[in-house]
């Protein structure tokens, strides 16, 4: 028996074969988790586009190979933080979590499937580390969003997610986002969500 020291999995190995006696984890995990959020900082992009690869990774091996597959870099996520507000989750130093919220429209998102508004807030690029996965770190970031957006003078937060199992459709209905319409963008099943900001 062994401790893995990223996230204090411990695994048996018998017959060559793995058992990972998960809510060890997940206690581990939860009674050590200590989650600030904030904006992210230049010096922060590296460890941005790791966490946007390890959930993208970690979607390809659930899901297999998709447009969710893309994998982030350091240019990039720099690249973003100067079009957009960026925030990261923390816990301790280690960056666990992120999204982006922008002005800027994406290609995949139609207007016309949403509530007309002047200010609108587009949500992208979120993710959390697979070993911080359900232990609501994504809900902390959804909601500092809620309230960065609001400072900001939006009128609403859009956002897309992949249809199916892969995409995160049901999570963001429980953050209190509308279902507002599935599309098919360039043969890539995807549902549209807002939370409109009330005044």
């Amino acid at each position: 028996m062994y401790r893995d020291s990223c996230i204090g999995f411990f695994r048996i190995t018998c017959n060559g074969a793995e058992a990972v006696i998960e809510w060890i984890a997940y206690f581990y995990l939860v009674n050590s988790i200590n989650v600030s959020i904030s904006l992210a900082t230049p010096q922060e992009a590296a460890a941005i586009a790791e966490v946007i690869s390890q959930a993208a990774h970690d979607l390809t091996v659930k899901h297999g190979q998709g447009h969710w597959s893309a994998v982030a870099t350091e240019k990039g996520v720099l690249n973003g933080m100067n079009k957009a507000k960026v925030l990261v989750a923390r816990n301790g130093a280690e960056v666990i979590g992120t999204l982006r919220l922008t002005s800027s429209r994406p290609w995949v998102i139609d207007p016309a499937y949403f509530t007309p508004v002047q200010r609108p807030v587009y949500l992208v690029d979120m993710a959390v580390r697979p070993a911080y996965q359900g232990l609501g770190v994504g809900r902390s970031l959804i909601e500092q969003a809620k309230v960065l957006s609001t400072a900001l003078a939006g009128d609403a937060i859009r956002l897309d997610a992949y249809a199916g199992a892969a995409g995160a459709g049901g999570f963001y209905e429980k953050c209190g986002f509308t279902d507002r319409g599935h599309v098919v963008y360039k043969t890539v099943p995807h549902i549209y969500y807002e939370w409109l900001i009330k005044k």
